[in-house]
């Protein structure tokens, strides 16, 4: 039976007898599932009303305001499932990712920590804790949950990664290696990892394994700028300027709006003595101003130049 059936078989269940709370308890927990969340939410409503000391409802009602992003609902609904019964790790652990989501860490750090008291060996925790402790630009303390978290949870893609990370702005750039490396074993179709990889070995003149991992990148995810950034440097490098411009002409229909790109193409063109291709990108570029990371003004003072050169 599907879940739209079974919820249909419910609903007949209640307008026979509307008193069956069981049946109106499974029904809110199908819409829940189902996904009609503003339905399920009536129904939670209904019963915490006739059950107001029942936790799991209130535990419910903060999962269904958490999908409908009302955070402060989500939070209270916690607080009291978790003042009616302490002890359920779960009703802390839905509060922590909710003060993640408010970006309130320490209260985050302070849920998951009582979720660890009961239940020692909670890979999500640490992964959430160490989360948190980024967020708080507490590196150790971050690597030291990640590591937690791995050691739990071997699979754990997220923490792999986002040990990673620190390992890569901690400067030890083997071990850095080594997690995103992991990452891609586990998750073959990761760009983010392919796309560290390619920023290391760019970093270290390794240019071979930077587009190795590069079109690795691009294949699976065309939206990044970065990639086709470094990949465009290495080509220019090498003088590959044909190349480089259809690399960003194909980057430019992925991202039409990304100003960097036109101007990237504007240099390209001015490189190739194109000076009405150098004009149009430069036009292009600012006219997408708020995508640049190149100074707006800088760019008008090359369009002047440009125009007198084309003039």
């Amino acid at each position: 039976m599907s879940n739209l059936e079974e919820i249909q078989e419910t609903q007949q269940i209640l307008r026979e007898d509307s008193s069956n709370f069981q049946a109106r308890r499974h029904l809110a927990i199908l819409l829940l599932d189902g996904g009609f969340n503003e339905e399920a939410l009536q129904q939670l409503l209904y019963l915490v009303k006739i059950f107001p000391t029942d936790a799991g409802l209130y535990y419910n009602l903060g999962i269904v305001y958490e999908k409908l992003k009302k955070l402060d609902l989500a939070e209270s609904s916690y607080l009291k499932a978790i003042e009616i019964s302490p002890e359920e790790t779960d009703f802390h652990y839905n509060l922590g990712l909710v003060y993640i989501d408010k970006k309130e860490y320490d209260k985050a750090i302070e849920a998951f920590e009582k979720v660890l008291k009961t239940d020692v060996d909670d890979a999500n925790s640490y992964f959430c804790l160490g989360l948190c402790f980024t967020k708080k630009g507490e590196d150790e303390a971050a690597i030291s949950s990640f590591k937690k978290a791995i050691e739990l949870n071997d699979c754990d893609v997220f923490a792999h990664f986002y040990l990673g990370n620190h390992y890569k702005i901690k400067d030890n750039i083997d071990l850095a290696v080594e997690e995103f490396k992991k990452v891609i074993k586990l998750c073959p179709d990761y760009s983010w990892a392919y796309f560290n990889l390619a920023s290391i070995a760019y970093d270290r003149g390794d240019f071979e394994a930077a587009v190795l991992n590069l079109k690795k990148t691009i294949k699976l995810n065309p939206k990044d700028i970065e990639a086709y950034k470094i990949y465009s440097k290495i080509l220019i490098k090498f003088e590959q300027l044909s190349e480089a411009q259809h690399l960003i002409q194909y980057a430019i229909k992925e991202n039409q709006y990304e100003g960097d790109l036109y101007y990237i193409l504007s240099q390209i063109n001015k490189l190739q003595n194109n000076l009405s291709g150098h004009e149009k990108g430069l036009k292009a570029a600012l006219k997408n101003y708020k995508t640049l990371s190149f100074s707006p003004k800088l760019i008008k003072k090359e369009l002047d130049e440009c125009k007198k050169e084309v003039l």
